[in-house]
């Protein structure tokens, strides 16, 4: 008979970083590879902003969950009033490490995902990106991750979680609702960006 084990939830150590990168660009790949010009080269910059202080990436604001002592899923999280400092920080973080010619395109998706966008709201914690190992789903990773959030977000004063996932996330989106988050924001697909889902958890 198999023994079922829960995940061991810890902050992310600088030994995380390539498989952190990994699974935090499982998180939105699509989006990642548009933002800095492909994989490889997305990978890199999670790997640096991961490697650097103040940025959406940052190992500071990163938990992983591990699964018989591999790490099967990654958080990045942080107050909402700190999403305009890192997003600037990881952007100026992408310029610097793909070529000249993306830049356009680098900033363009930058500047038009900020303008449609639904706000989150001011006091809530911030899901930046939840990304679990394809081979590893369907064993607590995520909703582990998630628990560590809201302990995290009620540490910190904050009465609420925040995060968006592509209106096409079938999966995603019914895990949140499984674990008590609402809907309150829609953007259709348009003007070349996804269409996206803004869910919201009041934890009091």
């Amino acid at each position: 008979m198999e023994t079922v084990t829960s995940p061991a939830i810890r902050p992310a150590t600088e030994a995380d970083a390539e498989r952190v990168a990994e699974l935090l660009y499982l998180s939105a790949g699509g989006m990642y590879d548009r933002f800095a010009g492909g994989r490889d080269r997305a990978l890199r910059v999670i790997d640096r902003g991961f490697a650097s202080e103040g940025n959406n990436s940052s190992r500071d604001v990163v938990t992983v969950a591990e699964l018989g002592g591999e790490v099967a899923g990654a958080l990045a999280a942080f107050p909402v009033d700190q999403m305009p400092e890192r997003s600037s920080a990881f952007l100026r973080l992408t310029l610097r490490s793909i070529p000249p010619w993306r830049w356009p395109a680098c900033l363009w998706l930058y500047w038009s995902g900020l303008r449609a966008s639904p706000a989150p709201p001011e006091a809530s914690l911030y899901v930046d990106a939840l990304g679990t190992a394809t081979a590893l789903r369907r064993r607590g990773v995520a909703s582990a991750l998630l628990e560590e959030a809201e302990r995290r977000a009620l540490s910190l004063g904050l009465p609420a979680i925040a995060l968006d996932t592509s209106l096409e996330n079938k999966p995603a989106r019914a895990l949140y609702l499984s674990r008590g988050y609402e809907e309150v924001a829609y953007r259709p697909a348009g003007r070349r960006l996804p269409g996206f889902v803004a869910l919201v958890k009041p934890l009091r």
